[in-house]
């Protein structure tokens, strides 16, 4: 029963046959190699344009990396406050941008509302040399809260942010979740509705360390390369990053990994949902639920072996703010979630509450 995060899981069957494949015989290195090229190629395909793609095997190095690409050392970054840039990257968007600010904008259910980006682009006034210049905004599909944005949402922050000359940055850690979620295609997603650069997750969803950083105007990734090179992010035997994507990406994989990781999701919230004083504040709209128990389930929990994390209050409105005796759960579910794991957890959570 560990729920703590798709990250628990290990790594598709598929991908791993596809790095033993590739483990045969010798290659060019530093990613100029066949498995890469083909990666590369099938991500342009995805998209449905010629994209400038870079691999790289962490979400860490993606997101800052690609942040970097869009904002000089005396930029802001506006992200919600609670983005995964903001809290869980250890300042790495600020030390591979030179020192740009990250700017934590409030939204409800983890998500920016036009009216606070608005608001924020009016506090951050392009010329005025005593202020860092505005420069990115990041989003992320699927938020912290387990949300989603629209594709009108993202269209409309997109169009406020290309108004102001901010670039738009999609952290897509559970980009598939995303995408199966809201039955969008990738381009619809992202360029076709302003995205400039997405972070495009992978090691969530199946490959054991592989993430892409996708420009959708390759004239904007013009020195990319050698700012990866320049973080430590260019693999020596980059043939592992090219077939762990290229074994994702093949025949829909990756869109059979996310379906599975979200069914679970929907399972689990179902089922607790149903348990006398419990609530799911957020809905469960991809693979991760936020469920509000009693604290007396929590031991039988834990007893039970069940991982997951306490997420105290972050995400709550008031209307679902926590009384002395709730918890509030962070549960996520992957693509080797089962069944019998969902029932287990809903089962021993419920004879705490019976």
């Amino acid at each position: 029963m560990n729920f703590s995060s798709d990250n628990a899981s290990g790594a598709s069957p598929k991908v791993l046959e596809a790095l033993i494949a590739a483990n045969e015989g010798p290659a060019t290195p530093y990613g100029a190699d066949p498995w890469t090229a083909g990666a590369e190629i099938a991500v342009s395909n995805l998209f449905e344009r010629d994209c400038a793609v870079f691999l790289v095997p962490t979400g860490t190095a993606a997101n800052a990396l690609a942040l970097a690409a869009l904002t000089p050392p005396w930029g802001t970054i506006f992200c919600h406050h609670d983005a995964h840039v903001m809290d869980d990257e250890c300042g790495a968007p600020e030390f591979f941008t030179a020192g740009a600010k990250l700017v934590g904008l409030p939204g409800a259910r983890g998500k920016i509302a036009p009216d606070m980006l608005r608001a924020a682009l009016r506090a951050y006034p392009r010329g005025l040399v005593k202020q860092t210049q505005p420069a990115a905004l990041s989003i992320t599909q699927a938020s912290e809260s387990g949300t989603l944005y629209s594709i009108d949402e993202i269209a409309a922050l997109a169009d406020l942010a290309h108004a102001s000359g901010v670039r738009v940055h999609m952290d897509g850690a559970r980009f598939a979740n995303a995408i199966v979620a809201l039955g969008a295609t990738p381009a619809q997603m992202t360029w076709k509705t302003g995205v400039d650069v997405l972070s495009f997750g992978a090691s969530k969803n199946g490959t054991l360390f592989c993430e892409a950083v996708v420009f959708f105007d390759p004239a904007r990734a013009i020195d990319f390369a050698y700012r990866r090179k320049r973080a430590g992010h260019t693999m020596s035997k980059g043939r592992y990053l090219g077939a762990q994507m290229g074994a994702y990406l093949a025949d829909g994989h990756w869109l059979e990994l996310a379906t599975r990781a979200n069914a679970m999701a929907r399972r689990l919230a179902r089922g607790l949902a149903g348990l006398p004083g419990a609530r799911i504040p957020h809905g469960c709209e991809a693979n991760e639920v936020f469920a509000i128990l009693p604290r007396v389930a929590e031991a039988a929990l834990k007893t039970a072996g069940a991982r997951y994390y306490d997420w105290g209050v972050r995400g709550l409105e008031d209307v679902d703010s926590l009384s002395p005796d709730e918890i509030q759960l962070r549960l996520v579910s992957s693509f080797a979630t089962t069944i019998e794991e969902v029932d287990a957890f809903i089962a021993t959570a419920a004879g705490a509450l019976a």
